[in-house]
């Protein structure tokens, strides 16, 4: 089980690009103007991803200026 679950709220993703800045290796631009995780799950309207390392997407949460970036270490929210 990895230790980190990134979860995008894609539906609320304004589209601002900031998480592509900070994190381009999970992060990516998707033709109707929203961000994409790469390589991640689909949960309902939600994208989640299983990580062992957060490597800058801590960042990405922190700069979404409409926090629809949630991260999560063993099941507790930490952003």
């Amino acid at each position: 089980m990895a230790e980190f679950k990134i979860l995008h709220d894609r539906p609320v993703c304004i589209g601002c690009a900031a998480c592509t800045a900070v994190a381009p290796e999970t992060w990516e631009m998707n033709a109707d103007g929203k961000a994409d995780i790469k390589g991640c799950k689909e949960e309902g309207s939600n994208q989640v991803l299983e990580v062992n390392e957060l490597g800058n997407n801590q960042q990405a949460a922190e700069v979404c200026p409409v926090n629809c970036i949630h991260i999560f270490q063993k099941d507790k929210k930490i952003i």
